[in-house]
């Protein structure tokens, strides 16, 4: 009886199989060329039949399609460049494979200097030649171009030519799309703020091959994990007034997307990438508000939504610097409860730059750009203890003098320099800045410190190419480019610290970020920033000075000083709240055009007259000092570079100095000590702050 009821199992299974496989014979599978360069082919992988993307890709598709490699190293598209792939027995079999669906990664190697100066211009006819015959061999055949995966400033021609050109082949290849009709693949957007990915700067690794098998794979089921939000909307959020609201994120291919706020709706299809966007007009502060994102077989809800001014708050550990360790902070901190009309997004990050090795799982969180987190909160007692100090007291005086909802997104990273927080577009083309990408922890661009503790956290890297958050583009890459589409007020920035060995370099740095952040947003928002403390450190008060005079360099800009709050042994000095008030100051008066004083004394002319250095300000009704004693911090510097500390007075709202007999003064100084205790202020008391004025020889003047 057993041996019967074998028999017909064994029976039935067969009997399944067969009509399985007739099946199958029936149903043809679906043929999928990858073509390509050595990107393609898996040059460098351990094992290019299994880790190329071609090979993932079959895997990711199933039993339904066949996925064959034709990729060619160092092929070239133009046909006279020195390595042509349409030469190549690669592209015959291609094009006799007869595709459905045809994958088409080159350009790379077009870059070289034997091929793109001299034949450029046969650039579109020859990949047109290409499209062309696969259309020939199979009318139906679905073509995809892609644009080309990057290449890393560590190339050996990228300064030559290799960084131009490519981005003029990369914009050839869109227009190519376009004018045959066919579709786009992105293989550069996942990959270039992932040089980790990349050990020769060319050639992905396996993990780099697998995200280019996905994005095939996207591209050609439409299938993009579904409906998803941006990670800046969550409940208690604000959104940016007098703005048009923008409300993004994915959904599969062509989805149909259904947004409703404020009884207003929005119908989007998604676009060929899996990415949609919603537009509402622009509205007047109020709320709560309510969202809702309908898509196939999914609905969000975001709830309690004010919308309000959304300032970016962003820097380094002054910046990050929590309202409870503050002077005076916990006793703020338990009357910030339950303020509904301040919300606070707090983008966290994971791990702390403190001075200890990080572990694996930190590493690989890093690389892959998870480095921060977080969600909006209305602002109480928890979610303000550990929030930015400058930034809390920002909002809360702002929102108490407009009256309407203020939200604030802090992205901050104690010790990190300037340039990460620049994208990598920008670095790549700024020729004075360029070469910090290559092996930025032994360029003598970072400051030896910052060298030194990362090399503390990435004790435990196995990647020669391990990111970390002061590695030049990486703050941008994994915090602020998360908000660039999310409409703004305006930007409060505090850093520098850690950029202060290289004054001349930061002078040129912070202009170029504040252009980038303004080109990614769209927008040309006000820019305020903190300038350095005063404290015991040599170059601070050269920087003072540089920050000072970057405030007529960069448009739509502010600075609040704050030396007069430093401390001389301690670069985190705890009073927050009268810098971030006199940040308050710049809002109201520039921004919010609020008839408040927002600048102390300018100094604007030191003129000689006989023994005597007569020096005028602007912004100054009537100086005076903050402690009401004798002006102090006052240096003279003569012909031959020595420095005399000197006294001063006030006359007829100027200050004057005696000059020492028979020295030949050229320059004047003020509160040129790294920690100083300079007293002059206006009748708002507003700091004058750190300056240098050449001497005006007005009497010898014919």
């Amino acid at each position: 009886m057993k041996s019967f009821k074998k028999d017909i199992i064994l029976l039935l299974f067969s009997v399944a199989l067969l009509i399985q496989n007739r099946l199958s014979a029936q149903t043809p599978l679906i043929k999928v060329a990858c073509m390509g360069d050595s990107v393609t082919a898996g040059y460098l992988l351990a094992n290019p039949k299994t880790e190329s993307y071609p090979s993932q890709l079959q895997l990711m598709l199933g039993n339904n399609f066949e996925v064959k490699n034709f990729g060619f190293s160092g092929a070239t598209l133009l046909k006279k460049g020195h390595k042509p792939y349409y030469k190549t027995k690669e592209c015959a079999e291609a094009i006799a494979f007869a595709p459905d669906i045809a994958i088409i990664h080159l350009g790379l190697n077009d870059t070289d200097p034997r091929n793109w100066p001299n034949y450029k211009e046969d650039f579109d006819a020859d990949y047109t030649w290409l499209l062309d015959t696969l259309r020939k061999q199979n009318p139906k055949v679905k073509l995809f171009i892609c644009r080309m995966t990057p290449i890393f400033n560590e190339h050996p021609r990228f300064k030559s030519g290799t960084r131009d050109w490519y981005w003029e082949i990369q914009t050839q290849i869109e227009r190519i799309a376009k004018a045959n009709h066919v579709r786009l693949i992105d293989f550069h957007e996942k990959l270039y703020a992932r040089p980790d990915l990349f050990p020769d700067a060319l050639h992905p690794v396996k993990e780099g091959a697998t995200i280019l098998a996905q994005t095939v794979y996207g591209n050609i089921t439409k299938d993009f994990g579904g409906l998803t939000l941006a990670s800046v909307f969550s409940d208690n959020m604000v959104l940016q007034r007098n703005q048009p609201i923008v409300v993004y994120g994915t959904a599969n291919g062509e989805d149909r997307v259904e947004v409703l706020f404020r009884g207003q709706k929005q119908l989007v299809t998604t676009d060929s990438n899996g990415k949609w966007k919603a537009i509402f007009p622009a509205m007047a502060a109020g709320g709560p508000y309510q969202l809702s994102i309908q898509g196939e077989g999914k609905t969000i809800v975001i709830k309690n939504i004010l919308i309000g001014d959304v300032w970016f708050c962003s820097g380094q550990s002054n910046m990050a610097f929590p309202l409870q360790m503050s002077e005076n902070g916990l006793a703020e901190v338990k009357t910030a409860i339950a303020n509904s009309k301040l919300r606070l997004l707090n983008w966290k990050a994971i791990q702390e730059t403190n001075d200890m090795a990080w572990d694996s799982v930190t590493l690989a969180k890093t690389n892959q750009l998870k480095f921060f987190s977080g969600n909006w909160a209305i602002c109480d007692s928890t979610s303000a203890k550990k929030f930015s100090a400058i930034a809390y007291y920002f909002g809360k005086n702002i929102m108490q003098e407009e009256n309407i909802p203020i939200g604030l997104i802090e992205v901050a990273v104690g010790g990190s320099p300037i340039e990460s927080w620049i994208d990598r577009y920008t670095l790549e083309h700024d020729d004075k800045e360029v070469d910090v990408l290559t092996n930025w922890q032994k360029s003598d661009f970072i400051m030896p410190w910052v060298r030194e503790r990362a090399a503390v956290n990435l004790k435990n890297a196995t990647n020669p190419k391990q990111r970390h958050p002061y590695d030049p583009c990486y703050n941008f890459e994994a915090g602020v480019s998360a908000f660039v589409h999310f409409p703004i007020k305006g930007v409060l920035w505090y850093q520098g610290e850690s950029n202060a060995h290289n004054v001349g370099l930061y002078e040129h740095l912070l202009p170029e970020m504040v252009k980038s952040w303004r080109n990614a947003w769209g927008t040309e928002f006000p820019f305020y920033y903190v300038q350095l403390s005063s404290t015991d450190r040599p170059s601070w008060s050269e920087f003072r000075e540089m920050q000072y005079r970057l405030q007529s360099q960069i448009p739509n800009s502010g600075m609040a000083i704050s030396m007069d709050y430093g401390d001389e042994k301690n670069v985190h000095p705890i009073k927050k709240k009268e810098v971030a008030d006199r940040l308050a100051r710049l809002a109201l008066h520039y921004t919010y055009k609020k008839s408040i004083a927002a600048n102390g004394p300018f100094a604007v002319e030191a003129e000689q007259k006989k023994e005597t250095i007569w020096i005028s300000f602007a912004s100054a009704k009537q100086l005076r000092t903050s402690d009401n004693k004798p002006v102090i911090g006052f240096e003279l510097v003569n012909d031959k570079g020595q420095h005399f500390e000197t006294s001063a007075i006030i006359v007829n709202n100027k200050v004057v100095i005696s000059i020492p007999k028979e020295e030949n003064i050229k320059t004047v100084l003020y509160a040129w000590k790294p920690f100083t205790l300079a007293n002059l202020v206006n009748e708002s008391g507003l700091p004058c702050s750190t300056f240098r004025l050449e001497v005006n020889p007005l009497e010898n003047k014919k």
